[in-house]
């Protein structure tokens, strides 16, 4: 299963040095439910998830000095032991006896804290980056265990596709690959804690619960108007209640010709599912111009490649 998409060789001061490029989509929610919370506090899910062609970039290289040196576009982003990368490559260097040392270069496109995982595809590219960069012959079932350790959607995000995420998220079941769909991504400028979130979350007080086997058979059955009129995420009882903007986000989406929307996640980030390019294109123009956006982008469906 071949997750990156380009490797080359550069010089540097005259040594080759091994470079790898990855891209690290995000995903969104078809469906979220919490059907229980366990005693530890911790809640089991049933989340159909789809990745989607908007994605972070990443550069791994091979570098001399025993050290981990991340560089990243955005200011605010810790680079240090607090980044959930640097985390994932200091535990695979101890624990596979790396001795060199890893430059990264991570170019974040996916906007922070948004529902949209970013965070844990940036993490579940790195487990796949290094595995190459260093020819740890992992195999796909030791990355999903290494992704686990550090967060409940990266193996799902390692996966990618279209899947049925349960327990905490970490059981992946892959499912037909979703209908081609275009998909407006909006998200206004504030951020939320996925953690305040599940704190707030009350489940004996939802009154809608996603169909998650019906939704699972009509993308079997490519049928997108039934998925568009069932899309439910059950946190949806709790962030917009926070922040009511993103109820006006979705009736902006619909109005604007969506044919399904829905909050990502814990939110805030917002979409809107289009049938008709032309019309998404329009939506977006529309969106972009709005007070209090932060990011608005149109992507598409992005597909696992047959092995």
């Amino acid at each position: 299963m071949d997750f990156v998409y380009n490797i080359k060789y550069t010089k540097c001061n005259g040594v080759n040095m091994r470079e790898i490029k990855l891209k690290a989509r995000a995903k969104i929610n078809i469906t979220l439910d919490i059907i229980g919370k366990r005693d530890n506090g911790y809640h089991d899910v049933e989340m159909v998830m789809q990745t989607i062609d908007l994605y972070d970039r990443l550069i791994l290289k091979k570098i001399k000095k025993n050290k981990i040196s991340i560089k990243t576009n955005l200011c605010y982003l810790p680079t240090d032991e607090r980044n959930l990368v640097y985390k994932i490559i200091d535990y695979m260097r101890t624990t596979y006896c790396i001795k060199e040392g890893v430059f990264v270069n991570l170019y974040k496109m996916i906007p922070v804290a948004a529902g949209l995982a970013g965070g844990s595809s940036d993490g579940a590219q790195t487990i796949v980056g290094m595995n190459r960069l260093f020819d740890l012959k992992l195999s796909v079932d030791d990355m999903l265990s290494i992704g686990s350790m550090f967060g409940a959607d990266i193996p799902y995000c390692i996966i990618q596709g279209t899947a049925l995420a349960t327990g905490l998220g970490e059981k992946i079941t892959l499912l037909k690959p979703f209908p081609e769909v275009y998909v407006l991504i909006v998200k206004p400028k504030f951020s939320m804690s996925t953690a305040v979130v599940y704190k707030n979350f009350e489940l004996e007080k939802v009154k809608v619960h996603p169909k998650t086997e019906l939704v699972i058979k009509a993308i079997e059955e490519g049928n997108i108007d039934y998925i568009c009129e069932s899309l439910v995420n059950v946190l949806e009882t709790v962030t917009p209640k926070i922040h009511p903007e993103i109820n006006d986000i979705k009736k902006k989406l619909k109005n604007l010709g969506a044919d399904g929307v829905l909050m990502s996640g814990s939110g805030p980030a917002v979409y809107g599912i289009y049938k008709d390019k032309k019309q998404g294109e329009k939506a977006l123009a529309i969106i972009k111009k709005e007070r209090g956006m932060q990011f608005a982008y149109l992507s598409t469906i992005y597909n696992r490649k047959k092995d």
